[in-house]
């Protein structure tokens, strides 16, 4: 094999690992994101809403179910609800750019005790144990059942012009 080869392969090698691998940095990036969250759809829920499992990340157990509560209502609001037991797929209210494009209103919303808790139907409070509660090397994967009351959300998000209401021509 001559040089000319060896230089070829090796490139090829450092090219295609540095398009399919993501650095450290980009892994870190992913964990800590706002979006870091798991959603399954428990099923039917009551008219106009979503009875959604959903999983999130903390540094104590109680942080990860705070934020479990909150990530359940940002599930329905930018990543929608994957359909499963019974239930057709929800797509999102408004998307993941959404929040980019009302990031003030959605900073004051989803704020500690913000306005996000009173669409919140049905939790199991306090903080999950067994297989819904989980140690990791950051922290805690804890899930929380909960009952997301889909149409009054999206209502208030339509009143506060957030939202384009449904029946807006397009």
């Amino acid at each position: 094999m001559n040089t000319k080869n060896i230089i070829l392969i090796v490139l090829s090698i450092v090219v295609l690992t540095s398009i399919n691998g993501q650095s450290r940095k980009d892994l870190k990036a992913i964990y800590h994101s706002q979006y870091s969250y798991e959603v399954m759809c428990l099923g039917v829920g009551q008219d106009g809403t979503k009875a959604i499992k959903v999983w999130s990340y903390g540094k104590t157990a109680e942080i990860a179910a705070h934020n479990a509560k909150r990530d359940a209502v940002a599930a329905v609001i930018f990543k929608g609800v994957p359909g499963g037991n019974g239930a057709a797929p929800t797509p999102p209210i408004l998307g993941v750019d959404g929040y980019e494009k009302n990031q003030t209103f959605f900073d004051e919303f989803f704020k500690a005790g913000g306005m996000y808790l009173g669409f919140i139907n049905l939790t199991a409070d306090g903080v999950p144990s067994g297989a819904d509660r989980i140690k990791t090397d950051k922290g805690f994967k804890v899930a929380i059942y909960a009952s997301v009351n889909f149409d009054a959300l999206r209502k208030y998000l339509e009143e506060q012009g957030i939202a384009r209401r449904l029946d807006a021509g397009f």
